[in-house]
């Protein structure tokens, strides 16, 4: 009986295309039957996670991972073969008989496998929506092993951190040794087993970075944990079985991360459907860096980030502190009964308690207190929403000063130490009251000074030589620089530096601040103000007004948005928006000035200091001649004078 090959395509059809739709999909499941191949992927469930093999930065070496799904570009959030890339065009990822995940090469060698092995030899391995990769067994569906218990670099909601002192077992973040290379690097995250845990970055052996104690929800050295902050984040020990987890919860439907960076960055990333979003990063600033002041040191989070010593102590040579006064340790003294040479303790506000805490179990803070004072060796105490009672017996290190936020932590010192604050209180403030005093009366005698000197400025210029000219204030001066801010400089000339302002009126100005080495202060300063305020022409820079104040001489010109013409001529990529035509234009513009200067204006001025960097150009780029600073003054029918200095300036780019 024959077959039309019609019906044939129309029996295979179904088939291909179900073949299609399964390929494109990606595996559902990994299994003897059918492994992970090159250029196949396994997709979760919900599409949003997919295991594959990748090669970082076009290398050669190929690596099993997992990556965002939909996500470009790819973020890649675990890595199996870390350590042993593979190297040729040929592998599989599949089960063994025993059950284990292994990874082949071409000749069939064990690269990576998950190293547990199992009694079942029917299970699969599968990707789930959390994007944590598990291999269950098909018989009793319990998980036999999941890359959750296995991290890398990331975590994802519903992974943890944990430590097992019974058996040794860890569970951490390690970085990757760059962003092109998986393989472990310095930095590794981790939960210590101390009451309450902290987590700690470590850099080697060496302790990089840590959280402060955890404090029911949230760490006490991360002030962005206060009381209205929701974590995402829970902690919890068994102390009896030397067990801990600290466990990332899912808060919401948003794809969260937290990662190791190479650099030794910890950070939390959010995607907002059109990309990644940095929600934190630690370390921030020096003071995260474990013990940037040394012991007994207190790094105070200003900006600039500073070190100084706690009180009671004083700088060592050496990195940190050590105590001034020694402590009389009268160990059965109370807090009601303590003599004169008892202990005290001083608080200090808004801190990062310091490391090498141990916890104590009394009930209340005056408890807490009380059982630090009665231990002589005890330097340190902190009752802390949370956690309860903290005790330091040894030095402190790492203690951190907040703007905001933070704990109170009550460091022991001799009583002299505060009692003497009292005294020298009172002392302080008559001395402070003298120096007040002769402060008032010098600064009133220099404002008297000052204001003399500007009189015989201003009364120096006569009015028909400046009409049309406006005396500004210093401190309209001040306010329109941001008090002459370096990023408010627009360069420096032969008398000063230059600065961009902004008047009250919102009009911008530039502002040339005569200084005070410049060994022409004088003479140039009146020369221009004379000079400038009768000159005229659209081809000049013009004058509006000038500030004296005491030694301080100010010039405030217009302000022309494209600044001066060495800018273009002299930068590869600006040359290029200068064509021929504005060329010619500015040639132009420059030639009309001077012709102004020379020939029709009242007054016969030679500049003596022309150069491209006094070409100023607005926004049109119509050139003004600008720093009349060292221009002459001739007679109308003078045509020649001597000079007996060379001046000017170089006027290379």
């Amino acid at each position: 009986m024959g077959i039309h090959l019609g019906e044939i395509g129309i029996v295979l059809f179904p088939c291909f295309l179900g073949l299609s739709i399964f390929l494109s999909c990606g595996y559902a499941a990994i299994t003897i039957s059918s492994p992970l191949t090159l250029g196949q992927t396994l997709s979760s469930p919900g599409g949003t996670y997919e295991l594959g093999f990748f090669t970082p930065n076009n290398s050669q070496n190929q690596y099993v991972g997992i990556w965002f799904k939909k996500i470009t570009p790819r973020v890649v959030v675990w890595v199996a073969n870390r350590e042993t890339p593979i190297t040729n065009p040929v592998a599989n990822l599949t089960i063994s008989s025993n059950g284990s995940l292994i990874l082949l090469d071409s000749r069939k060698n064990v690269v990576w496998s998950t190293r547990r092995p199992s009694t079942s030899n029917n299970c699969h391995a599968k990707l789930l929506d959390t994007g944590n990769l598990v291999i269950v067994d098909d018989v009793s569906g319990n998980l036999l092993w999941q890359s959750f218990e296995n991290l890398g670099d990331t975590m994802l909601p519903y992974s943890s951190l944990m430590y097992n002192l019974a058996n040794g077992e860890r569970r951490v973040l390690s970085s990757w040794k760059s962003h092109t290379d998986p393989s472990p690097g310095d930095f590794v995250v981790q939960l210590t087993p101390q009451v309450p845990a902290q987590i700690v970055t470590m850099r080697g052996s060496a302790l990089y970075k840590r959280s402060g104690p955890w404090a029911k929800t949230g760490f006490t050295g991360v002030p962005l944990m206060d009381e209205s902050y929701t974590s995402p984040f829970s902690l919890s020990q068994d102390v009896g079985n030397g067990t801990g987890y600290f466990s990332y919860l899912q808060r919401n439907s948003e794809l969260t991360r937290v990662i190791i960076t190479s650099e030794g960055y910890v950070k939390t990333f959010m995607y907002n459907r059109t990309g990644w979003v940095l929600k934190f990063v630690t370390p921030a600033n020096s003071c995260d860096l474990y013990g940037a002041c040394g012991p007994f040191g207190l790094c105070v989070t200003s900006n600039p980030t500073k070190c100084k010593c706690i009180r009671g102590f004083v700088p060592t040579l050496s990195c940190g502190c050590v105590r001034r006064t020694g402590l009389s340790c009268q160990a059965k003294s109370s807090t009601k009964t303590q003599g004169k040479g008892s202990d005290v303790f001083y608080r200090l506000a808004n801190v990062k308690p310091p490391d090498l805490y141990e916890y104590a179990s009394f009930v209340d803070a005056d408890q807490c207190h009380q059982g630090c004072l009665n231990n002589c060796s005890c330097t340190a105490f902190a009752y802390i929403t949370g956690i309860g009672c903290l005790l330091w017996n040894q030095e402190l290190i790492d203690t951190v000063r907040y703007s905001i936020g933070g704990e109170f932590l009550s460091i022991r010192l001799a009583s002299s130490e505060l009692a003497g604050s009292r005294r020298t209180k009172i002392i302080a403030s008559s001395i402070s009251l003298s120096i007040f005093v002769i402060l008032a009366f010098a600064t009133f005698k220099y404002w008297r000074y000052r204001a003399k000197q500007n009189d015989s400025w201003k009364n120096g210029l006569e009015p028909q030589e400046i009409s049309g000219l406006t005396f500004f204030e210093m401190n309209t001066i001040r306010a329109a620089t941001n008090n002459f801010n370096v990023s408010n400089k627009l360069g420096q000339g032969g008398f000063g530096p230059v600065y961009k302002g902004k008047l009250p009126d919102r009009k911008e100005v530039a502002v040339k601040r005569l200084s005070s080495s410049s060994g022409q202060g004088t003479e140039e300063f009146m020369n221009e103000i004379k000079l400038i305020s009768k000159l005229q022409h659209r081809n000049l820079v013009r004058l509006l007004g000038c500030c004296i104040d005491g030694e301080e001489k100010l010039l405030i010109y217009e302000f022309l948005v494209n600044k001066s013409l060495d800018n273009f001529l002299f930068d590869l990529t600006l040359k290029l928006q200068i064509d021929w035509p504005k060329r010619f234009n500015i040639i132009q513009g420059v030639a009309r000035g001077l012709l102004y200067l020379h020939r029709d204006s009242c007054l016969r001025v030679i500049h003596r200091d022309l150069k491209v960097s006094n070409i100023l150009l607005d926004e049109n780029m119509n050139p003004k001649i600008s720093d009349f600073g060292l221009a002459r003054m001739f007679q109308g029918t003078q045509h020649q004078d001597n000079t007996r200095r060379v001046v000017g300036t170089l006027a290379g780019p």
